[in-house]
This record gives C-alpha cells, sequence and structure tokens, in this order.
C-alpha cells in the first residue's frame, strides 16, 4: 500500500507540474495517423462468417454499411474520439489534483490510524486470553474453598455430631471395663484427635463469632440472641471436655463485654451531662437570706422556674410515676434542647442499667450456665457508673431530688425483684446507702441555716408570710409527699427537728415587731400560709399539720381579744370582772346604773364606726382574705357574746330600765355581723 500510494503521490505532482507551465496536447500526443495494412494477407478469415451473422443485427455496424463508410475510416473516427476523451479526463484529473492530494493525505492517516488499532486490538486480545485464564483459575479456586466451606461450616448437623461424640468421649471416661479393653487402646489415639480437633475448632468459631460483638454500632441483644445462643452447645462441649479452651472463650468473652458495655454506658453518660439542669448550690438553704444568697449577676442568669424547684416539688414527683418509663435517647432530647433536674438522668441511667443487666445476666445462665460471670462482665460498667455519680453526688445539695432518687432505687428494687433477677441487688443497695447519708448532710445544712439564721437580717417590716417560712413550707410539704407511701420514720424524726427550728426562728422574727397585736398578726399569716401549703400539696401533715393548726387557733384568739380590747377596752373589763358579780343593793360592791351608764352610751354612739375599723383592721393585716374573713367573724361573734352579757348585767341592775333606750338590740348587732359576712 505504501508503494501506491507513492506513485500516486508522483502523478499527481507531476500533473501539478504541467498544469502549472501550460499543456500543448498536440507535442503530448502528436500526429494520429493510421497506415494502410498491407501486410496482412496472412490474417485468417476462419469464423468471419459467425461473425458477420453475428454483427447483422448491430445498429452501428448496419448504419455504416448502409452509408457505405469504409471501416478503416470509421475506425480511424473512434480512435480519435477514444483519444479527445482520455484527453479532457486527464484535464479533469489535472483540475481535481489538489483534492485528489487531499484524500491521499486522509487516507495515509487512517492507514495509520488503523495500524495503531490493529496494535491496540491485538494488545486486548491477549489481555482478554490472560482474563479468561484468571477467570478460569477463580473458578476453580471458588469451588475449592466452597468444598472447603461445607466441611468447616458449624450447623445442626455439626452440633448433633458434637453430642455423638460427647457421649462417646464420656461413655470411655466413666466406664472401668471400656478404660481396661484392648480396643480402647485401639481406637484411643483417633478418639483423641477427633476431640483435639472439634475442641480446636469449637473455639476459633466462637471466638470469631465474639469479634462481632466488638463492632460499632452492633446491636448486643439480637446477636446474643439470634446468633450465639443457637451455638450454646459449642460452648458446652468445650466446657466438658476442653477446660483449658472454654477458659479461653470464657476470658474473650468477659474482655469483650467488659470492654463494649464500658463504652456504651461512658458515651451515654457523656450525652447525659448535656442535659442537666442545675437546680441548688450550696447557698440554696432555707434559712438563707435572699440578697446573700448569691451574687446580682448570677441569680440574674437563673431562670425563676429552677429557683423555685430548690424548695418545692412541683411536677417532679412524676418522675416517680414514669419510673417503668424507656430510657432517655439523648440526642432527641438535645435536639429539642430539653433540660432536665439530675433526678429524671439518674432514673434513665438506672432504667437503662436494669435493662441491659437482666438481658446479660440471663444470656451468661443460658449460654454459659454461670451466673458469676456477669459479675465479672459488669466490674467495668459499674467503675464507670460509680465514677460519675459519686462526682454529681458530692456536689450536689438538691435534697428535693436526693429524696427522689431514693425513692427511684427503691422503686427499681422492687422491680428487679419482680423480674427474679437478683444480679443488681448488692448495687443498688450500695446506691441507696450512698444517698442517705448525702440527704441527710444537705438535710443538716437547711436545719442549721434556720438555726444560725441572722434575725436582724431577716427581718422585714412587713407583717405578711415571711420568705423563709414559705421556703420551709414547701420544702417540708415536698418531703411529707415524697414519705406517703413510705412511712420513714427517720425523716419523720428530721421533720420534727426542721419544725421545732422553725418555730424558733418565726418568734424570734415576730418579736422584733414593737406591738403585740402586730407580732401576733405576723404568726397567724405564716402559720396560715404554712397550712395552705400543706393542704394545696394534698398531703396528710400529720404531727406537723396538727401543730400549726393549734398554734393558729391560740393566735387567733389571742387576736381577737387584742382587736376587740383595743376598740372596747372598758366593756370587756367590765364584763370580765363585773358581769358576773350581784347587782342587788344586799350585796357589798353592787353594780349600779351609773357605773353601767357611760358603757352604754359609749357602745351605742360607736359601736357600728369600731367594727367597720375592725374589719378594716383584718382586711389590711391578713394575706389570706378567707382567713381574714374567719378571724373578723370570730370577733364580732365574741363581741356580741361580750354584749349580751353586758345587756343581761344591764338588765338586772335596779333601775337600768332607765337605760333601754341607749342600749343596742341584740339583733342590730346580728344583722350587721350578717351584713359583713353576706358581703365578704
Amino acid at each position: 500500500m505504501p508503494e501506491v500510494a507513492n506513485r500516486k503521490a508522483d502523478t499527481l505532482g507531476d500533473a501539478h507540474e504541467v498544469q502549472k507551465h501550460g499543456f500543448d496536447l498536440g507535442v503530448v500526443v502528436g500526429d494520429l495517423a493510421f497506415e494502410d495494412d498491407s501486410d496482412s494477407d496472412d490474417i485468417s478469415l476462419e469464423g468471419l462468417q459467425q461473425e458477420l451473422e453475428d454483427c447483422k443485427n448491430d445498429n452501428v455496424v448496419t448504419n455504416i454499411l448502409a452509408k457505405g463508410t469504409s471501416l478503416r475510416e470509421y475506425a480511424k473516427g473512434v480512435e480519435n474520439n477514444v483519444r479527445e476523451d482520455e484527453l479532457e479526463s486527464i484535464q479533469d484529473y489535472i483540475k481535481e489534483s489538489d483534492n485528489l492530494v487531499s484524500l491521499h493525505n486522509q487516507i495515509r492517516d487512517c492507514d495509520s490510524i488503523l495500524s495503531q488499532m490493529e496494535i491496540l486490538l491485538s494488545g486486548f486480545q491477549a489481555e482478554i486470553g490472560s482474563i479468561s485464564s484468571e477467570i478460569k483459575s477463580l473458578q476453580e479456586k471458588s469451588m475449592d474453598m466452597g468444598l472447603k466451606l461445607k466441611n468447616r461450616k458449624v450447623n445442626g448437623e455439626y452440633m448433633r455430631t458434637l453430642e455423638i461424640l460427647s457421649k462417646k468421649l464420656k461413655y470411655v471416661e466413666t466406664d472401668p471395663m471400656i478404660k481396661a479393653s484392648r480396643a480402647l487402646k485401639d481406637v484411643q489415639p483417633e478418639l483423641e484427635r477427633l476431640r483435639q480437633k472439634a475442641v480446636s475448632k469449637g473455639f476459633e468459631f466462637i471466638v470469631q463469632k465474639l469479634y462481632a460483638l466488638r463492632k460499632p454500632k452492633t446491636n448486643i441483644q439480637i446477636l446474643q440472641q439470634s446468633v450465639l445462643l443457637k451455638y450454646k452447645y459449642v460452648v458446652l462441649f468445650l466446657k466438658e471436655h476442653g477446660k483449658e479452651v472454654y477458659l479461653e472463650v470464657r476470658g474473650a468473652y468477659v474482655d469483650t463485654m467488659n470492654k463494649v458495655l464500658s463504652a456504651h454506658f461512658r458515651a451515654y453518660i457523656q450525652a447525659l451531662e448535656k442535659l442537666q439542669l442545675d437546680i441548688a448550690s450550696s447557698s440554696d438553704l432555707i434559712g438563707v437570706e435572699t440578697r446573700s444568697s448569691g451574687s446580682l449577676f448570677s441569680r440574674g442568669r437563673e431562670p425563676l422556674k429552677n429557683r423555685s424547684a430548690v424548695f418545692a416539688l412541683g411536677e417532679r414527683h412524676n418522675i416517680l410515676k414514669e419510673i417503668d418509663q424507656p430510657a432517655l435517647i439523648p440526642h432527641i432530647a438535645e435536639a429539642s434542647s430539653q433540660k432536665y433536674p439530675y433526678e429524671v438522668l439518674f432514673r434513665s441511667l438506672h432504667k437503662l442499667l436494669m435493662d441491659t443487666a437482666t438481658s446479660e445476666y440471663l444470656f451468661c445462665d443460658d449460654f454459659f450456665g454461670e451466673e458469676s460471670i456477669f459479675y465479672e462482665i459488669f466490674a467495668g460498667p459499674f467503675a464507670v457508673i460509680d465514677e460519675y455519680f459519686n462526682s454529681v453526688l458530692s456536689n450536689c445539695f438538691d435534697a428535693i431530688g436526693l429524696m427522689l432518687m431514693i425513692r427511684i432505687i427503691h422503686q427499681h428494687q422492687l422491680i428487679m425483684s419482680r423480674r427474679r433477677i437478683p444480679c443488681l441487688d448488692s448495687y443498688l443497695d450500695k446506691v441507696n446507702i450512698s444517698l442517705w447519708p448525702r440527704f441527710k448532710m444537705v438535710f443538716d445544712l437547711h436545719l442549721n441555716s434556720l438555726r444560725n439564721a441572722n434575725v436582724k437580717t431577716l427581718w422585714e417590716d412587713d407583717v405578711h408570710p415571711h420568705y423563709v417560712m414559705r421556703r420551709y413550707a414547701e420544702f417540708t410539704s415536698s418531703l411529707l409527699h415524697l414519705n406517703v407511701e413510705y412511712g420513714d420514720g427517720q425523716l419523720d424524726l428530721n421533720l420534727e427537728r426542721l419544725r421545732m427550728a422553725v418555730d424558733d426562728l418565726l418568734v424570734k422574727l415576730a418579736k422584733t415587731f414593737l406591738k403585740p397585736k402586730d407580732q401576733t398578726v405576723f404568726l397567724i399569716n405564716n402559720y396560715d400560709m404554712i397550712l395552705a401549703v400543706l393542704k394545696e400539696a394534698g398531703t396528710e401533715g400529720g404531727k406537723t399539720q396538727q401543730h400549726f393548726e393549734e398554734l393558729l387557733r391560740s393566735n387567733i384568739s389571742i387576736y381577737v381579744e387584742e382587736l376587740l380590747l383595743e376598740h372596747f377596752k372598758d366593756l370587756i373589763r367590765f364584763v370580765k370582772t363585773r358581769a358576773g358579780e350581784e347587782t342587788t343593793s344586799n350585796s357589798e360592791n353592787p353594780v349600779t346604773a351609773a357605773e353601767v351608764e357611760p358603757l352604754v352610751k359609749d357602745f351605742s354612739s360607736r359601736w357600728k364606726a369600731a367594727i367597720e375599723l375592725m374589719h378594716k383592721d383584718v382586711i389590711t393585716s391578713f394575706s389570706n382574705f378567707l382567713c381574714g374573713m374567719d378571724i373578723l367573724k370570730g370577733a364580732l361573734t365574741q363581741l356580741l357574746l361580750y354584749y349580751t352579757r353586758f345587756s343581761e348585767c344591764v338588765k338586772r341592775i335596779g333601775g337600768g330600765s332607765s337605760l333601754n333606750k341607749d342600749l343596742v338590740s341584740i339583733a342590730s348587732i346580728m344583722y350587721d355581723i350578717r351584713k359583713y359576712s353576706r358581703t365578704f
């Protein structure tokens, strides 16, 4: 092909040169002449007749013969026409020389490309041949591996084979006659090799399955129940016929689960720490003055609802109703920006611990036939939880939260008891034992804050309930509520100590008021508030409630007397000292009309105004409106009793009838009393 292309290129080059310098057709062709063919005498005429017959029907020949034209002349004309056509063809070729050169170059390029493709395809062909050979080799290897896998597969049939082997081994070991037989000596080596092979294969298989437990995001319980338990007989075989290997398997499982569960609980605790809501600090105590319980700026950053939770139970007790709910999922709670008091996180952590421990305890008992393995596995998780719990507990000053945790632990102990799973008994007891001393320590801080309170800094010139007493009421109410179903005598004793400290402090605060009536009003307001908080919590206050009810009644009686003395001092003194004496002239010191006339006229002139003043005094003095109205009603009732006795005394006096016109009728007084009752 290259030689042909070169010849074509030379021809095209010459044609291009001719076109460039001009072309003389006459010079190239010369004269066209036909000489007579006089020397053709030897030409054979054989077949002429046949040719004439063939040409008889030819139109060209017929036309020449008809015209009488000489054949030689006609042939010469034809020859000239052919030569002219040839020259025209050459001219056309010369005109298309550029295109032909371009075509030649393209053909040459194509030839080069095709040559490269030929080389490439040849290489592909060789590689395909090699790949085909490799595929055939891989196919053979795959078949070989499949056969080996089938031989090594541990399935139900293999388990049954292990059982048969185990029976034979036990039979040989336990029967004295078999041990002494010659037949055993013949098969003993083979039997031992079978045992070693089964032990080795079982060890490799179980350890391989155990490694799956270490993979991240593995559902351990599902893997245990759906995979490992199916092969528990392999472990039993190792335990009976390969003790050393069994101990290795056991150790591998203990090590794996210890690390895996420790890591899981550590990660869960780290996630829970982000959700913790701090409730109380060491300065959040009942008897600490508000202004000195922390810096102004630090308190300003704390939400009010969190501060109130220091002493009030609020909705926090709902955690005891949700004791068996699933554990918190930290990332969901964090996504919603929720924060929780520590007892919520405490319950969630221990709920996860209980469920994990229950599952692991049952699995270990079923898979290994040993309960003791559980405690080796959970040594790590217990250490992780203890470290976290102790760090939180040492900084916890939330007495309500601590008591809630004590109740949560108690409920968890009941749950584990119902499950009949004893594996957490000692751990839960240890946590409970840790919580009580901490609660007692925080409780004593509150108690000492009341005992050592500075009355001067706490006192406010206001007879309304003191904030320290409200703290005490909420705190006591919360603890009483949490003790309803438990009847903890130790807690009752502590609350009794706290009540005594509050009584003492409240009396000291009352004495800072100068007027006795203000002191009494202050005590009544605080006793009433304490009782209202206790009753609002819906708890049976017991001795604490009875104590404050007695104090409230006592101080109301004192206040009523003080209020009546303030407005009707002379009348009350007369009733108490003279109304019971004889009014006849025979007595040593008879009551006379002149003695009682000023009292009658004084009462008649201002009793309504005095009652209205009493009403205003009560309204402004007592925070609890209903309590104030009860006190007013009691005061008016006592006034009515005094005045009734006074009226009866006046009527018994000689000449006392002259004072009847100035005496106020009992009906009028009762009407006014009922008027205040209807109004309020």
